[in-house]
Formats: structure tokens, sequence, C-alpha cells
């Protein structure tokens, strides 16, 4: 997302929906200038039918180590703690797999840090597969105070069915020893779950098994890639390429998308508010009052978080890392300069005005705001281009919640626990059903 910085959002609304803070003393994502920073590239011991990420590789053929040089880790965490406004300073680890660089790197991370910051509040959030946690790596992230985000696709059957070594094998009993590792070493972590066309079609035993295992923070993502092939041989399509690519396969639909969360938020909202987290209807419950949401995509603008890769190249987004959205890199402009040149904040402000009229219409532009400009490639009914692919889904999702929306709104405004929904869906919610 992407995403990690979620953890702010997890200590946020732990409280809100319990009533224990009021919704308007605490700034969870005060816009900061945000880089995502991939140690080793794209590199990764995994090779995901789905992932998006591995082929970067082919971006960068001259350097085949794809590791970030201990000179240009200085020079980032002190440029980016200079750039920074806000009392919170979030570094965010991502790959690829960021387990494919030593401790020793990210030890070294730890010491930087403290060097140049001055007394400022910083936090670290990884991303892992989780197959290469061992007992030093989760007592460093428990001692470091290190949220850890662990992608898993929920139980065996479909974790296995795209999450795969390079050599084939599955990797989802790897994945459940890492988790056992992590929680005896009580590291902070959450769930980063990808929806696709094979798990999408049971949102009951997606949710349930999160459940078993105790997690109680999670991400749902939808996959949605499209197919291009490009002279260096990448396969996934920029969105600059239009209508010349194919959808992949594993794509999710925009029914099962929508049916995905209508079944989970049934769920969800009957027994387990304020107990199990989940991204998108906090990051719905937000929008609904008009706080900044957790997830970009939900957001009315974005391009206020890019991602540097290991060589410092810097680019608009995670998921727009293509050559025709690279900003620089950090040994030839600042930080600065990039994220805030006129480039980019045309880039972040693209995704309010290019909306088609339909979204611009739309009752629920509000709480979508068109979701990522990625994934817009479709039509509307007036034949109109940047419709987003999953549209259908969405508009179902937020017609199915938008009642209880509306009350734990208004228990907010009163500053009462949106946790209340519960009850007042066991006393006939205003005789809705679920």
């Amino acid at each position: 997302m992407r995403r990690i910085c979620y953890v702010n959002f997890n200590r946020f609304f732990a409280s809100l929906y319990s009533g224990s803070m009021k919704s308007n003393t605490y700034a969870p994502f005060a816009k900061p200038m945000y880089i995502m920073t991939k140690p080793a590239g794209s590199l990764c011991n995994l090779a995901c039918n789905y992932c998006y990420y591995t082929e970067k590789s082919k971006l960068y053929k001259q350097n085949p180590k794809h590791i970030m040089s201990d000179e240009l880790l200085e020079k980032f965490i002190k440029e980016y703690i200079e750039c920074q406004t806000t009392p919170q300073i979030m570094f965010t680890w991502h790959g690829g797999e960021t387990l494919m660089r030593p401790l020793d790197f990210y030890k070294k991370v730890v010491k930087l840090q403290q060097q140049y910051g001055r007394g400022r509040q910083i936090e670290n959030s990884i991303q892992t597969n989780g197959t290469l946690l061992t007992d030093e790596w989760c007592r460093f992230f428990h001692d470091q105070n290190w949220l850890v985000g662990l992608s898993i696709d929920g139980p065996q059957e479909f974790h296995d069915e795209y999450r795969r070594s390079r050599s084939g094998k599955p990797s989802f009993k790897q994945v459940m020893k890492g988790i056992q590792l992590l929680n005896k070493h009580q590291v902070e972590w959450n769930a980063m779950a990808v929806v696709n066309d094979f798990n999408g079609d049971y949102p009951l035993d997606f949710y349930h098994f999160f459940k078993e295992i105790n997690c109680h923070y999670i991400q749902f993502t939808p996959i949605v890639e499209r197919i291009y092939k490009h002279p260096d041989g990448r396969i996934l399509a920029s969105p600059s390429e239009g209508t010349k690519a194919e959808l992949a396969d594993f794509s999710v639909t925009p029914e099962q998308w929508g049916n995905f969360l209508c079944t989970i938020f049934d769920e969800w909202v009957r027994q387990d508010v304020g107990e199990y987290f989940i991204q998108i209807f906090d990051a719905t419950l937000a929008n609904w009052m008009g706080v900044m949401s957790s997830l970009c995509s939900m957001s009315e603008t974005c391009g206020h978080a890019g991602v540097m890769e290991f060589n410092g190249d810097v680019y608009s987004c995670d998921h727009f890392v293509f050559p025709e959205y690279k900003l620089g890199n950090i040994y030839e402009k600042t930080l600065l300069e990039m994220m805030y040149s006129e480039r980019q904040l045309k880039f972040g402000e693209a995704k309010k005005s290019t909306l088609p009229t339909q979204c611009r219409e739309c009752e629920f532009n509000f709480a979508c705001h068109g979701e990522c400009p990625k994934n817009r490639f479709c039509k509307t009914s007036s034949g109109e281009s940047g419709l987003n692919y999953l549209c259908k889904g969405y508009y179902q999702f937020y017609k199915h919640v938008a009642p209880y929306m509306d009350f734990m709104k208004e228990e907010l405004k009163n500053e009462r626990p949106p946790a209340n929904v519960m009850e007042w869906i066991r006393q006939g919610g205003a005789d809705l059903e679920l």
C-alpha cells in the first residue's frame, strides 16, 4: 500500500471504537512527506504469480546486486528526517523481500535514526513474506518496537495457490512458523492479504482464518493487474498504457470484490467491531467522518507517498514504478525537490481532476474518490474514460454499509463508541437485517 503505515490507524481506531479517545484528539496521518524504501529492491525468495514488483529488476539489469549501499542508507535517513515537519516520523521498509538484507543492515538503520533523529519520535515498519523470520529477527523487532506487515493470503489452500517459492514449493507452513515466532516474541504485526480470483469467492473462510490465528489487524488488498509485454521483458502494464493491455487472469472481479467485502462486513459489524480492525472498514468510517483516510487509494488526492529504489531512484508511487513516473535520483535531487516538484503535485492532483463525470456525480464519491488511479482503465456507461475497474464492487459495498456507517458516525459525533453499532443491530437496527 501499501499500506504499512496502518500502524497509526491501528492505535487510533482501537481507542476510537471503544470510546476511550475522542475523535479529534489524534491526527493519525497528518500528511507528512512519506517515502517507502526498498533496501533490497525487488529481490525476493518467493515468486508469487501476481507480484507486481519482482519484475522491476528488469529496470536495473545494469546493477544485478540490487542492494542499498551504506552510503545511500545514511544519506536517505538524514535527508528524510530533515524533510519532515510532523513530530512523528515513519520509516517503511518494503520489497521484494526485506529480510534478504542481513539483520546488521537494520541495526545500522536504528543507529543512524538515533544519530540524526535529535529526539524526534521515529517509528519503523517492515513488510515481509515471513518465511525468513527467526528468533533473532523477532527479538530485534520487539526490542526496537517495529511493526511487521506480514503477507499471508488466508488458509493454506488459498495461500499456496499463488504464493510459492522460485522452485514452485508452497510457502504457507514457513509463513505460519514465522507468525509463531512473532507471537512468541510479542512483536506487533498485521496481516497483508491479497484478494484474487481464487480466494475471492470464500470471504468467510478467509476472515475466519485470521480470527483463528488471533490476527486482529488485517489489510485486504484486491489484486488488479494487466498484461502488456515491454521490450525489456516486463509484462505488467503501466497505467499510461491505456486500453492496450489485457486483464491478468489472477485479478479479482468487481463482483467478487463487492461480495467479499459485504460478506465479511456483515459478520464484523455484528460481532467484531472494536476487536478486529480491517483497514478498508476503518478507512471507510474515516471518510464517513470527514477524517483523512488511512488508505491513499481512498483519499481525494495522492502524491505524498513516493517510493525509493535500492539505488536512490524515486518514483511517484509504489504502484507506479515505471520509467515514465520516475522523479529523479537522491544523488541528483533532494527528496523535497522530487516530492514537491510540479510533476509530482500534478500526479497527486490528477487523482481528483481526472475523475469521470459518473464518479463526480456518484453519491459515494466522498468515500471512494475513484480508488487508485492505477485501476482506472475502464469506461463509464456514457463512454467516458477513467472509470475504476472495481467500481461496481465498491458501489455495492458502500451502498450496503451506509446505514451502519451513518450510525457509527453519529456515535462518534456524540462522543460515544461506534462499537455500539453491535447492540443497535441486536435491538433491531432500524429494522435492518444482515
